[in-house]
């Protein structure tokens, strides 16, 4: 996996939501969080494993939402700011944090309804790989956003801290045939990359949110999409 070190370091963990999901990247974290809601509702009573899950931002919402929950992380940094969440949560089903490495998931098969891999798949060295082991331990559905290669990021993409796995919608048509998945529904989203909502006031995103809605519900710039939420089936 890329970014490995890079994630597992204290100081990159304590700042990891506020960098990325304050300011304008609030708008970037309610709509992941709708994608995943809208693929897996209803969420009461699910058993959920969340791959990669950083600090709880999705493990943490499914929770509260009713569903029984597995968050886990190569790094204890990211988990340690997961668990400090759960303090203050209302939570109506369960959580709980465990490290561990996606390409060897630590679960018997067939032993959860949904895995979820949200900003996982951009630092896969072996994505098939990661694919079928998710494939294996989930009896039901697998939901994972990908970073698209025809978009705004390709721009910019080499000057991040570790660099990122580009898709194309036929590079994942064939990660899902090798891996006996079947597409359920795909939603292509964001324009405008999501570094630009980062830095910039929520009071300017939210304009350009907007647009970039209006933009990205055409059907010519679905390729453009910075990102896209895939919605798959197990076979």
């Amino acid at each position: 996996m890329k970014g490995q070190e890079w994630y597992q370091a204290d100081d990159v963990a304590e700042e990891y939501d506020d960098k990325r999901f304050s300011r304008g990247g609030q708008l970037i974290d309610r709509r992941e969080k709708e994608a995943v809601l809208e693929a897996i509702m209803p969420v009461e009573d699910r058993n959920i494993l969340e791959i990669a899950c950083g600090t709880g931002r999705f493990t943490v919402m499914l929770a509260q939402q009713g569903a029984d929950v597995v968050g886990l992380d190569i790094s204890a940094a990211m988990l340690q700011q997961g668990r400090e969440k759960t303090k203050d949560a209302a939570l109506e089903g369960t959580l709980e944090f465990l490290r561990g490495d996606a390409g060897r998931l630590p679960f018997p098969d067939d032993h959860f309804d949904t895995v979820i891999a949200m900003r996982f798949f951009h630092l896969a060295d072996d994505p098939e790989a990661f694919l079928e082991e998710m494939r294996r331990v989930s009896r039901d559905q697998i939901v994972f956003d990908t970073f698209n290669r025809f978009s705004a990021r390709s721009i910019y993409n080499w000057a991040l801290p570790m660099g990122s796995r580009l898709y194309s919608k036929s590079e994942v048509a064939i990660l899902l045939a090798k891996t006996n998945l079947t597409l359920e529904d795909v939603e292509d989203d964001f324009i405008a990359p999501y570094g630009l909502y980062r830095s910039i006031p929520n009071e300017l995103a939210t304009p350009i949110r907007t647009l970039d809605e209006l933009i990205g519900s055409l059907p010519v710039t679905d390729h453009l999409a910075s990102v896209s939420y895939w919605n798959t089936r197990v076979r």
